[in-house]
């Protein structure tokens, strides 16, 4: 397998730089004289710019520089932090996703305009102007400053630097920029030849600086790396007023070799090879990135479609072992059995990701909201740290853009209209999820002026989906909502208004065997909930027999299986509803559903499923047991069959359905509901 292209580490580095970003800058717009907002902002385009030079990215490196540059005045007191400042970076941030994305393109146009704004926004001062040579900045510094101090530093760098990219030279030039310095090279951790790695770097570096900046000045320089590295800071003494000094810089006394500084990247990994102890055993931080491993998404989708299979394969050997008197068998199936389980149970905690990557996305959208709509929206969130499959997560990103858009077009009022209507000013949209079973429920709401039901019904009249006049309970009603080409706006924005959207977001959470609900409250706003399953790939399942096929039955949805005897079953006859400890639950004979024209067994089973608020019972005539479950995706063919979500293969290679739960539930209270109407 090749090695992959420094290039495109970078990028997935720069993404999360610019998210750590982004995420920053919208704090920051609610909390302008937080610090350590401001020092995270300031440190994520720091680094941003530090690796972007380091992997030839040098536009993106110069254009970061600016908001850099920024930043760092007001992190010394020298501007303010402002809403214009912040929108402006905001706005260049996106610039510098560009940037990552094409680094050979023409953004020229656009980099005046992002700097001329970047300007402007901080307080009228001139105009950011790129980097000055190293003379340059040592000269202003000691005009500037009324007294020196010199400070002794030593620093140690990961054997790894030069794979990560680091040229140690850069952190050399930009200490010497600072003033009159000295620099000492230690090689007492160099190996013998023998021992050498030519890939490592086994150096480490004492400087005597003179100068006029700060520790903070002299840690920033490091603080691409300082999570990494064994560095000590030492004030030796302070000497008299810069005027009176000359501050030429001095040569270096020892450094590096130019080969070892300038090796290429290597094209193999590193040896493990015992590091400095200064560095890596003192520094539990650094122990810490050790031991995590960055993996492409593909190779863990990869991986679990192996552990899908080897569950089948498992499958069949139970099977097997099941019908033979050999005792070893039986007893390396259920090892097999153990181990594909702890197996199973490993890679789905790695494809688990908090569904706070998902929210997160929202507030910039939000944000950017509030200034296409002028109206004034807040964004919060709750449930972030429920989990669920990465593949899930990503395949929701699409439909909940859909519906905060919605959210703050349609549902939420302005704020005169609000104020009349004795609301905040500011609108909320509500992001949340929480777990029930074998489902995440995530739900979108605003305190807008919810639904219109008469002008839904007109839009739905005039489409020929409903007859003039025609009874239709409420919720039939709202999920009109969801047909293609339905809008009930009376112009069409940037925003909305062409009928494109609902009928989308309905789309992707079916392709997700997911369902949604609607509900509304005229004047108090609306709730939009998607009910999705954890995870597309492998669940616990309860396998049951009907008639003379099986069928599986997702287990975190199972609450409690009861059998049925004759007379139970004949009392039961004309209705659709069992009394269970002084409580009535709807049943559904899946035999009659499924139409198996065979008789029912003696005792028959009613498995009692839940979503958690509603819940139902499945008559079936034999319950067979746990089954852990692949999920297969059923044809196009089967679009229109929503009984079922998908199927499986059993260890006998037969093909065993998996029940819909969410349909079944809503099939059954609609029986009782029917029934009831009757009586």
């Amino acid at each position: 397998m090749s090695n992959p292209d420094p290039a495109d580490i970078f990028r997935i580095e720069a993404a999360e730089l610019l998210e750590q970003m982004e995420q920053g800058l919208l704090d920051l717009e609610h909390r302008l004289d937080d610090r350590t907002l401001v020092d995270a902002v300031f440190r994520a385009l720091h680094t941003l710019k530090g690796s972007g030079a380091m992997f030839g990215f040098d536009q993106l490196a110069a254009f970061t520089h600016h908001c850099e540059t920024a930043f760092d005045r007001v992190r010394k007191g020298q501007a303010e932090a402002t809403p214009a400042l912040v929108s402006a970076v905001l706005e260049a941030r996106d610039h510098m996703r560009a940037l990552v994305e094409d680094p050979s393109g023409d953004h020229a146009a656009e980099e005046r305009y992002l700097l001329d704004r970047l300007q402007a926004a901080v307080s009228g001062t001139a105009a950011v102007a790129p980097p000055a040579t190293s003379t340059v900045q040592t000269t202003a510094k000691q005009e500037v400053s009324g007294a020196l101090t010199t400070w002794r530093i030593k620093f140690g760098l990961p054997e790894n630097t030069f794979v990560n990219g680091t040229n140690p030279l850069s952190f050399l030039d930009e200490l010497r920029a600072m003033g009159e310095c000295r620099v000492v090279l230690d090689k007492s951790a160099l190996p013998p030849l023998e021992k050498l790695d030519p890939t490592a770097l086994y150096f480490a570096w004492e400087v005597t600086l003179t100068t006029d900046s700060s520790r903070a000045d002299i840690e920033d320089v490091f603080l691409f790396v300082m999570d990494d590295m064994a560095l000590e800071i030492e004030a030796l003494n302070e000497v008299a007023p810069a005027a009176e000094i000359s501050a030429p810089v001095a040569p270096v006394a020892e450094t590096p070799p130019a080969a070892v500084a300038t090796d290429p990247l290597p094209e193999r990994p590193v040896p493990e090879i015992a590091a400095r102890p200064a560095v890596e055993a003192s520094d539990p931080k650094l122990r810490r990135k050790v031991e995590s491993v960055r993996v492409p998404a593909e190779r863990l989708d990869e991986l679990m479609d192996r552990v899908g299979e080897l569950v089948i394969v498992q499958s069949r050997l139970q099977q097997i072992a099941a019908t033979s008197s050999d005792i070893g068998l039986r007893t390396v199936s259920e090892e097999m059995e153990r181990l594909c389980s702890e197996l199973r149970v490993t890679m789905m905690v790695l494809r688990m990701v908090p569904v706070a990557t998902l929210f997160d996305r929202y507030r910039r959208l939000v944000h950017d909201l509030q200034r296409d709509t002028g109206k004034k929206i807040e964004l919060s969130t709750d449930g972030e740290s429920t989990e669920m499959d990465k593949t899930v997560i990503e395949r929701l990103a699409d439909p909940l853009v859909h519906l905060v858009r919605n959210a703050a077009d349609h549902g939420l009022e302005g704020s005169d209209a609000r104020r009349a209507a004795g609301k905040p000013e500011v609108g909320t949209i509500r992001l949340s999820a929480r777990q029930t079973g074998g489902e995440v429920i995530i739900s979108v709401t605003d305190d807008g002026r919810g639904i219109d039901r008469v002008k839904v019904r007109a839009k739905a009249e005039s489409a020929g989906l409903i007859q003039p006049g025609a009874t239709i309970a409420d919720q039939d009603l709202l999920q009109m909502i969801f047909q293609p080409g339905f809008s009930t706006a009376s112009s069409v924005t940037n925003l909305s208004g062409r009928g494109v959207g609902m009928d989308v977001v309905k789309k992707a959470i079916e392709s997700l065997h997911g369902s949604i609900d609607l509900a509304s409250r005229p004047g108090e706003g609306s709730t939009v909930s998607l009910r999705i399953p954890l995870t597309l790939a492998i669940i616990d399942g309860l396998l049951v027999r009907v008639g003379e096929g099986h069928y599986v039955i997702p287990l975190p949805a199972v609450e409690e299986c009861i059998e049925i005897s004759q007379e139970e079953d004949l009392r039961s006859r004309g209705r659709a509803f069992l009394s269970l400890r002084d409580t009535l639950v709807p049943f559904i004979r899946l035999r009659e559903l499924f139409a198996t024209g065979t008789t029912p067994d003696p005792y028959q089973k009613m498995v009692v499923v839940s979503t958690g608020e509603e819940r139902v019972g499945l008559i079936v005539d034999q319950i067979i047991g746990h089954h852990q479950t692949v999920i297969k995706s059923m044809s196009k063919l089967h679009d229109d069959v929503t009984t079922f979500s998908g199927a499986t293969i059993l260890g006998d290679g037969s093909v065993a359905l998996i029940l819909d739960v969410a349909n079944l539930i809503s099939l059954g209270q609609e029986q009782e509901a029917q029934l009831r109407a009757i009586a």
